[in-house]
């Protein structure tokens, strides 16, 4: 209702409306484009001219009435069901949006940014999950179900001739899956699982319907139990299917109404092994076989349904024949949405749920949250890419949280003295440098990964003296060298550039705890006339960081010095695969 004229009024729905007559005649004021699924609608009270329309896309402002609205594109508001990643490099991640289609974003921007030249639609419906082909990087497969072409744009409908007779059941949000051993199968669920090994060309029931036949409606549903249309019976899909890493053979599925079983033979025949406490309606939201052992996976249970709002993750390591619940630190109201398996360190979990995500050292039996600085969202997957950490959140976009390696080595081993962590294989991709009609201050971009070696270190108390950090080539010649006694240079402060483009100068800290630093892949910048504040920029023809030569793919040696304890890790750089240069054109470079 507008605040001052109770004959003005405004409805949201897959449109908006307004009436000026009391409800006698409405004027739809705002669609598509612009926002769809309108939620809320927020009229200021002092001046009635300014309102916000908050969709599923996000949230638009006018400030004169609606002649004119602000952009959605201006935040990360976008609402993922699924999130995956491809095997380029960079690698892409690919999510598919309440009302907003498909989704793809690189995840390491050329320009200083990811800004909304990374991004790119794949011809996947909205809601489903997105699956890159591991085979064929220009194939892109998706939704209920089709086949998107990275070279030309189009898009075919692949999904099952007899999917569409109306004898199986389907629901926004269907499984896509290639089976991680046998990488030419693609699994498609519905009330069975499908199977096409000739990308769509031709599909295979390999399995009976898996849910339940019959059931009691909760009684929470209350009013609303009456008019369930088909009175607790056949209304349940595989919701999720978790094939094996280590055999072709064997696929795990759970269904949302509360069932999972298993296959060791390819589909030809499949035994339920249902958890006992799982109850109708107990949504098997993601399942995950284990990377490590055959008979282990996991599963997350999402009761939302049942107003039950506690963690629920379940755990077998004899293939289904016992289960165990595995929740000890997650606190009660954080319903769980995924989890999954680092494929490097056998026990080290994750899942996420509807605030955060959570990490488990000893194969779930504790678990700490690793939110960190995102935001209280809802998680609704995440992968595990090398060592990022990727998720998809219900709101807030796509995150990553770049390099845990720390997180697996601290996993390995008890040592809690000083600690060189070993660095991950490092990519020698080109400077994060944009000469070229550059965005403005104000246009939203998001954070590229660090621009170089991410170098990770450990002190359990404050050190006694200078912390140094080396860097040898393979000749042990030193060729950089960082100490916590360097002092940070002053910000210029007439600089009109981009905030991206700006990365605050990095001193070595000597404190107790857990430290990162970033080695840019160069030798010192130039004695003579050196800029030292660090930014990887070009404004017009004026370099503002004379930087020292690229160094060459090959193996470096990182040596940390503190308390007078040495400590060295190898470090393999190792070339971007989309440039074109020979060893010899390297040698010249440098």
């Amino acid at each position: 209702m507008h605040p001052r004229n109770e004959d003005v009024a405004f409805i949201g729905n897959v449109g908006s409306y307004k009436t000026s007559d009391g409800g006698k005649t409405w004027l739809g004021i705002k669609g598509a484009p612009g926002g769809d699924d309108y939620h809320r609608i927020w009229i200021n009270p002092i001046n009635p001219d300014i309102m916000l329309f908050a969709t599923d896309q996000g949230a638009t402002i006018t400030v004169n009435n609606g002649q004119t609205w602000s952009s959605w594109y201006n935040q990360p508001t976008a609402q993922f069901y699924h999130v995956i990643t491809d095997n380029r490099v960079p690698y892409w991640v690919y999510g598919g949006q309440q009302e907003s289609g498909s989704a793809a974003v690189i995840s390491r921007g050329d320009n200083g940014a990811i800004t909304f030249r990374d991004w790119r639609t794949v011809g996947v419906e909205e809601y489903g999950y997105v699956a890159p082909d591991p085979l064929n990087p220009n194939y892109i497969y998706g939704g209920k179900i089709s086949r998107f072409d990275l070279r030309n744009g189009e898009v075919q409908n692949v999904s099952p001739e007899i999917s569409r007779s109306g004898k199986y059941r389907f629901v926004r949000t269907m499984p896509v899956i290639f089976s991680p051993v046998d990488q030419r199968t693609l699994y498609l669920g519905s009330n069975v699982l499908f199977q096409t090994r000739t990308g769509g060309r031709d599909w295979q029931v390999i399995s009976p319907d898996l849910t339940r036949e019959s059931y009691e409606v909760p009684g929470n549903l209350g009013i609303f139990t009456s008019m369930d249309p088909e009175k607790g019976k056949h209304r349940g899909v595989i919701y999720t299917v978790a094939p094996s890493f280590k055999s072709a053979s064997t696929i795990w599925v759970g269904t949302d109404d509360g069932l999972i079983h298993i296959t060791r033979n390819a589909g030809k025949t499949w035994k339920n092994i249902t958890p006992p406490a799982l109850t109708p309606w107990s949504k098997v939201s993601l399942m995950v076989a284990s990377h490590h052992d055959d008979n282990t996976a996991y599963a997350a249970i999402n009761t939302f349904r049942l107003d039950d709002l506690r963690p629920h993750i379940f755990r077998t390591h004899d293939a289904g024949v016992t289960w165990k619940e595995i929740v000890n630190g997650i606190p009660d109201g954080e319903i769980v949405n995924a989890v999954r398996e680092d494929p490097v360190r056998k026990g080290l979990l994750f899942a996420g749920t509807e605030r955060a995500v959570y990490f488990s050292a000893d194969d779930g039996e504790h678990w700490q949250s690793l939110r960190l600085n995102m935001p209280a969202t809802s998680i609704r997957d995440l992968v595990l890419h090398d060592n990022d950490i990727v998720v998809g959140t219900h709101g807030r976009s796509f995150w990553i949280l770049d390099d845990m390696g720390p997180i697996r080595q601290l996993a390995e081993s008890a040592n809690r003295g000083p600690r060189l962590f070993a660095p991950r294989p490092t990519w020698r991709f080109r400077r994060n440098k944009n000469t070229d009609t550059p965005l403005p201050p104000e246009e939203p971009a998001g954070k590229n990964p660090p621009d170089g070696a991410i170098i990770d270190y450990w002190l359990p108390v404050d050190a006694k003296g200078p912390v140094t950090l080396e860097i040898l080539d393979s000749r042990g010649a030193s060729i950089r060298k960082f100490a916590s006694t360097d002092v940070a240079p002053a910000i210029p402060t007439d600089l009109v550039i981009p905030t991206y483009w700006i990365r605050p100068a990095q001193i070595l800290s000597s404190k107790a705890g857990s430290h990162r630093f970033v080695w840019d892949l160069h030798y010192p910048p130039p004695a003579a006339n050196r800029f030292d504040y660090p930014i990887s920029a070009i404004v017009g023809e004026t370099p503002l960081e004379p930087m020292g030569p690229a160094v060459t793919p090959g193996k470096y040696t990182v040596r940390l010095v503190a308390d007078g304890r040495t400590f060295t890790q190898p470090l393999s750089v190792k070339m971007d695969p989309r440039v074109n240069m020979t060893s010899a054109d390297l040698a010249v470079q440098h």
